[in-house]
């Protein structure tokens, strides 16, 4: 312990998305209402604000009038504004643009916009403020005392593969803090710990998620219109399958492109990656990127769990916020402006806490009681069923939608029960559908021109690990994965895996094995979600660590 730094700080947010940027942000700006002065200290494990922010993205962009009142509405870097709105039923051939929207699915006012660029601004406002932003720590334990958060420590470096010091040994951090809000993305790992430790999901349904993997690329003029928006059904996904596709026109010459797909599929062979390469040959998405060149690339997961999934969000000393929470509101798919929400209720929360200097449950608890009052409440309600009501296909989906259409949400048979996405997926002998290879046929020999292997769009996400750490993902308990997750399931991570970080290798006697290639890893963290039996734990690798996101 000797030998190990502490920091002091007031307020310890842990990431640097929409959800902590917008908290340090408007907490600073609260305090000097109050005449209040104290630390603020966010921590990124990006190597740089952005690198780790993927999104579709097209945005509610009204909210940044909230966040930053005063502030010059063009300032904000914002890509286009949303010109036309239209979604489209695909076959693997043809094209249906339906008459009308798809309710909530409406983006008129919206702009399509780069979250890496969003961040990167959100943060040089946030430290004009004041706020401390510390990039590339990457934030591995929290802290405790009295059964209570008292903080959390950066990860051990200078460690091998093997779990033994190196000559360059560093261990991690001690930042104490009265107060930690906790704003780490989808599937956090901290988030994970502290739900699992308070019990905070008690009565809850549990979450449930996509995968969203995504493309950028500039286009020939005239290929598409800044502004031009496409939501696509259908193909490539059948009547069991949930998700869609995205093309998003954005300004000079750029269009993003990208498939989601509800991880709750039963195929131990559907691969999303190679179902979106899949997706782009479909003649109305080809025509977008025909003689384009491919920019950029990434992979997200996406908390679609709804109200029901939400857990508490507070504890003594400790806050939820963002994608970490689970706001994401379905069927639109619309998470930014409710992550920026979430950080700005947090941030009163806070500010309150501070000048008490009561950092309690009693005190903490308005946070989540603002929530109930406010946009994320509004947004999210009404659709409190709408997910879970796919859990057996679309067409019983869609029977259930229209039944809380009709009811303000509520449908005809209550709250809705979720499943975890680790227990939907089939094993190879009881998986009765036609398998993934054989349903794209034909389909999976990318040309390195419109499609591409993992491999090479890999290389577009600019991800680069330390290959010495000790590898940020481990099997739970190796004897039952080789007899569960590779002998009945068919190493199903290989598939799901949407940056080739699994591969399932046979030697000579014909021993089988999951060998874990950690440095292409993109952070989705689709293998701590959808690993069936004892399946992964994924946790954080060295700051800096992962993939370098630009324009994502």
């Amino acid at each position: 312990m000797d030998n190990i730094d502490t920091v002091s700080t007031d307020i310890l947010i842990i990431g640097g998305g929409p959800s902590g940027l917008a908290t340090s942000i408007h907490l600073a700006d609260a305090l000097k209402e109050k005449g209040l002065t104290h630390r603020i200290l966010l921590i990124e494990k990006g190597s740089s604000i952005g690198s780790h922010i993927l999104s579709g993205a097209v945005i509610k962009a009204d909210v940044f009038e909230s966040l930053l009142p005063g502030v010059d509405f063009s300032e904000i870097p914002l890509n286009a504004k949303v010109t036309s709105d239209a979604t489209v039923l695909l076959s693997e051939k043809g094209a249906f643009k339906l008459p009308f929207h798809v309710p909530y699915m409406n983006n008129k006012g919206n702009y399509t916009a780069s979250m890496s660029q969003i961040c990167r601004y959100l943060a040089k406002k946030a430290e004009e403020k004041g706020v401390e932003i510390y990039t590339g720590f990457s934030v591995s334990e929290i802290l405790y005392k009295d059964g209570k958060v008292i903080g959390a420590k950066t990860i051990d470096t200078g460690v091998d593969h093997n779990g033994q010091q190196l000559e360059n040994f560093q261990p991690g951090t001690r930042i104490e803090a009265k107060l930690t809000i906790f704003a780490e993305g989808t599937r956090g790992s901290l988030t994970k710990m502290l739900i699992q430790k308070y019990k905070l999901d008690q009565n809850k349904n549990c979450p449930i998620f996509s995968l969203g993997v995504k493309e950028l690329w500039s286009v020939p003029e005239g290929n598409i219109k800044p502004g031009e928006v496409y939501h696509t059904m259908g193909y490539p996904l059948n009547l069991k399958e949930f998700g869609g596709g995205f093309v998003y026109g954005l300004n000079d010459n750029k269009v993003a492109v990208g498939l989601v797909v509800g991880l709750d599929y039963e195929d131990p062979a559907f691969d999303t990656h190679d179902a979106f390469q899949a997706w782009k040959t479909n003649p109305f998405i080809s025509k977008f990127l025909k003689d384009g060149k491919l920019v950029e690339y990434g992979a997200k997961t996406l908390p679609e769990g709804g109200w029901y999934s939400i857990p508490k969000l507070y504890t003594d000393n400790a806050l939820i916020v963002g994608d970490s929470a689970g706001l994401v509101a379905m069927p639109a798919l619309k998470g930014v402006h409710l992550a920026i929400i979430s950080g700005m209720l947090a941030a009163r929360t806070a500010a309150l806490a501070l000048s008490r200097n009561d950092f309690s449950e009693s005190v903490l608890s308005q946070y989540e009681s603002s929530i109930k009052e406010s946009v994320i409440y509004k947004d999210m309600y009404p659709v409190r069923n709408f997910r879970q009501g796919f859990e057996n296909g679309l067409i019983t989906g869609a029977i259930h939608f229209g039944t809380q259409l009709i009811t303000g949400g509520a449908g005809f048979f209550g709250k809705l029960k979720t499943r975890p996405d680790s227990e939907t997926t089939k094993t190879l002998a009881a998986f009765k559908g036609k398998p993934f290879s054989e349903r794209f046929k034909g389909k999976l020999e990318f040309d390195k021109v419109l499609t591409f292997d993992k491999a090479t769009d890999v290389f577009y996400s600019g991800v680069g690990h330390d290959e010495k750490q000790v590898p940020h993902v481990r099997f739970n308990n190796p004897a039952s994965f080789d007899t569960i997750n590779i002998k009945q399931y068919g190493a199903t991570e290989q598939y799901f895996c949407s940056s080739e970080v699994y591969e399932l290798h046979t030697d000579k006697n014909g021993h089988q094995e999951l060998r874990i290639h950690f440095e292409n890893c993109m952070h989705c963290k689709t293998c701590d979600i959808k690993s069936p039996g004892d399946g992964i734990t994924w946790s954080v690798p060295n700051g800096g660590n992962g993939p370098d996101f630009q324009n994502m």
